[in-house]
């Protein structure tokens, strides 16, 4: 019996440490399954029934030795005979006492076979608990702290317990399943640890599904920090052409014309057509004056559609253009421009109706003609454009030289990050930069002006936060260079620099 004793001792009840493969949280990925029960091969079952056939044999031989050596011995005395009668009962109590303490172990022996096994799951983030039953204790619970003694307990995680005592984590019952899942050292339900730990996709709100290694793959935004899945950036999912969100499923959108969608967040402070647009101007017009870069001469402003900012690009000789898309420009040649004349309605199906344009004809009075902005932008993302495109006037109309696009388009973006940094700081339309009482008070307001909502201020800094992580040569390092200079020597002499060197100061 000494070859079963040992196959008991040498059952495994540990569970294997595997490779971590986490790449999201503490999520952890294991190599191999735990051993289980169904570990014992064919094989190793027909030896352990030979064993016990053997030893049961063995016995049967010893009692059948003691009968034949009584027969032999017939010729001796009867109180020897007598004596080895006695000594044939004391050997068949011996052998039956034996072969039924044989069969208990053996019953016990065939329970722990046919325990039900584990199924196998190829499933790197998972555990199996390996049931065992013993027949002595001096275990203690991992959960309960008290002895286990007999019957059935589990093996995992380096310790053994009650199975009413090996909990989830996260919702506190039993876990009676095959396979758990952990989190650093702590017990999950395989379901409580994906709706814990897997992330969901803001968009579809389903779980973001794992890639072919197994491993969870998603987008994320760099500055609103959405996770969504990478279908959905080609499966025709919108994104707003402001503030570059992907919205939930069944999200509204306002549809423009030129084919740009607008959520509902930036459209409550879409400027829509050039009469809306006008306050703005006065406004950005008071902020340069309190940076004492007052612009004289009158230069037209104009919202205008996607068609019409397009063909002005073409008929113009000079500047430089933001691709993949310009949303303003500053003209220095005579043109006739379509310009919004009236803000479009909104109807079924959140489409754009009733839009009315009329021409609009450019005269040559100066260097400068117009500026013309795309229209339905939020005021935030309207007001850092025309900021920028003010800054090409404004060098042009002072006689700067022809500058380089780094230099030019450098700062020219950052005038529209200053801006920008004013109204958010102000977090009203008011303007800080302004110095001029008298304009302050004859200015009309802006239609927008009032307290900044929430998203709108997170909505200037998301436009501060694409100027400054530009990747192109000539807007984003051309802002970095330019707006390090200003930091190091102030906004005048930077300017002063620039009209003599035509570069920025190291």
């Amino acid at each position: 019996m000494g070859w079963l004793k040992k196959i008991f001792k040498g059952s495994g009840h540990r569970i294997s440490e595997g490779q971590y493969h986490g790449k999201y949280g503490d999520d952890r990925i294991w190599d191999e399954p735990s051993p289980t029960a169904d570990a014992w091969s064919d094989y190793e079952n027909d030896d352990i029934d030979r064993a016990i056939a053997l030893s049961l044999s063995e016995d049967d031989h010893k009692g059948k030795k003691v009968i034949e050596i009584e027969d032999s011995e017939s010729h001796e005395e009867k109180r020897e005979s007598h004596m080895e009668e006695e000594n044939k009962e004391s050997h068949i109590e011996n052998k039956e006492s034996r072969l039924e303490e044989d069969e208990q172990l053996a019953r016990a022996l065939q329970e722990s076979l046919n325990t039900e096994s584990p199924p196998r799951h190829d499933n790197r983030n998972s555990y199996n608990p390996f049931p065992f039953f013993f027949s002595s204790g001096h275990r203690t619970c991992a959960g309960c702290h008290a002895e286990i003694g007999h019957g059935r307990f589990l093996s995992c995680m380096g310790a053994v317990w009650h199975p009413e005592c090996f909990r989830c984590h996260d919702c506190n019952q039993p876990i009676s399943d095959y396979e758990f899942s952990m989190s650093g050292n702590r017990p999950y339900h395989k379901s409580c640890y994906k709706e814990h730990y897997h992330p969901r996709c803001d968009v579809c709100k389903n779980f973001i599904p794992t890639n072919p290694v197994g491993l969870i793959e998603y987008r994320a935004h760099p500055f609103w920090l959405q996770k969504y899945c990478p279908s959905h950036e080609r499966d025709g999912t919108p994104r707003c052409c402001s503030c570059e969100r992907m919205e939930p499923r069944d999200t509204k959108y306002l549809l423009l014309d030129d084919g740009r969608k607008l959520c509902l967040e930036c459209l409550d402070s879409s400027i829509m057509d050039t009469h809306e647009c006008q306050p703005l101007y006065l406004e950005i017009q008071e902020f340069y004056e309190g940076l004492n870069m007052k612009i004289e001469q009158q230069v037209p402003l104009l919202l205008v559609e996607r068609q019409a900012l397009n063909e002005a690009m073409e008929g113009e000789k000079n500047g430089h253009h933001h691709m993949p898309e310009t949303r303003g420009l500053c003209l220095s040649e005579e043109q006739t421009i379509s310009t919004i004349l009236r803000r479009p309605r909104i109807g079924a199906g959140y489409r754009i109706i009733d839009m009315i344009t009329e021409p609009y004809r450019l005269v040559r009075h100066c260097e400068v003609t117009a500026i013309l902005i795309l229209f339905g932008l939020p005021r935030l993302l309207t007001g850092s454009i025309l900021a920028h495109e003010m800054m090409h006037a404004w060098l042009r109309l002072k006689g700067f030289p022809n500058l380089s696009p780094e230099v030019e388009e450098g700062i020219c973006q950052v005038l529209a990050h200053m801006w920008l940094d004013s109204e958010i700081i102000a977090g009203s339309g008011s303007n800080v930069a302004s110095t001029s009482s008298s304009s302050s008070s004859s200015a009309p307001t802006s239609s927008k002006k009032g307290a900044r909502s929430q998203f709108e201020r997170k909505l200037g800094e998301f436009f501060k936060h694409q100027i400054e992580s530009d990747a192109s040569s000539t807007y984003g390092d051309g802002f970095r260079a330019g707006n390090q200079a200003v930091l190091k020597y102030g906004l005048r002499r930077t300017l002063d620099h620039i009209r003599m060197t035509g570069s920025f100061p190291f």
